[in-house]
């Protein structure tokens, strides 16, 4: 299933996209795609109300604003220098053991909404994830289990603020949390949506410009790992996201740096999990 939120931002209603890229408003099954709905089991039933439902409900039409995917999310868990490409891009050395650090969930927002350069920001940079949802609460588990605690996957585009992050002292939080520093989506993809997560391509475009094209078969640290290793060290709840890391091509890796500024595109996109586009302007209020 292709798991969607459509609507106004605080006002979005739960849908399903079809291969056909239709969409059905399941607000009438859900009242959103939040904890509650993956702790409850509801993603389960939901197949089965599709199989139901899903010629008795009325397709939504016309042109939508799609909201982030997940509602409510509890934790925003970030791996740092996950690849090893952008280790090396990064002059840093390969971490013997994930790299982790959060970022505010105010950050979040829909997948095509504006990107919003900080007041006073200097250095914001652009960085392409597959990002997991958590579907099932996970404390202590093994990378055998690990699979079975994963509701799907969506795309992330991990902003940055790279003076705010590695120049001005503390923890790099404080340069992954500006407000739209956390598009997810277009849509959740469950897992026997994709036939191997280990092995897809992602990218980023700047203006049209590719800048960054990999793979998640270079992920240092994979998918199971990562879910049973946070595990270890805080509990991850249903609707928490864990965000894998980016490869090479961000822009500080260039020389001269690339940083982005008002009036610039930014596409991504993941094998099965769709695209998204972030238009860029400066903070305004």
């Amino acid at each position: 299933m292709k798991l969607i939120r459509f609507g106004n931002p605080g006002s979005e209603k739960p849908g399903v996209m079809f291969s056909d890229d239709s969409i059905i408003d399941v607000s009438s099954f859900t009242g959103d795609f939040d904890r509650d709905f993956f702790e409850s089991g509801k993603m389960t039933e939901l197949k089965k109300w599709l199989a139901d439902n899903a010629d008795k409900v009325p397709k939504v039409k016309g042109s939508m604003r799609l909201g982030p995917p997940v509602a409510g999310v509890g934790k925003l868990v970030c791996v740092g220098l996950n690849y090893a490409d952008h280790a090396r891009e990064s002059g840093a050395d390969l971490p013997k053991e994930p790299i982790l650090f959060f970022k505010a969930t105010s950050a979040i927002t829909g997948p095509n909404d504006d990107f919003v350069i900080p007041k006073n920001s200097k250095k914001s940079d652009w960085e392409v994830e597959l990002a997991i949802v958590i579907g099932k609460k996970a404390s202590y588990v093994s990378e055998d289990e690990a699979m079975d605690h994963i509701a799907g996957y969506c795309l992330h585009n991990d902003y940055s603020e790279l003076e705010y992050q590695l120049e001005r002292g503390g923890q790099w939080v404080k340069g992954k949390s500006a407000d739209s520093f956390a598009p997810l989506g277009p849509f959740l993809v469950t897992q026997e949506e994709l036939d191997d997560v280990s092995n897809l391509r992602l990218w980023l475009k700047v203006n049209d410009e590719i800048k960054q094209d990999g793979t998640t078969a270079n992920l240092i640290f994979n998918v199971p790992f990562l879910v049973s290793y946070i595990s270890q060290f805080m509990t991850l709840e249903p609707g928490d996201i864990i965000s894998t890391g980016t490869p090479a091509g961000v822009g500080t890796g260039f020389s001269p740096p690339q940083f982005l500024k008002p009036g610039d595109r930014v596409e991504i996109g993941i094998d099965g999990l769709g695209t998204a586009r972030q238009n860029v302007r400066a903070w305004d209020r």
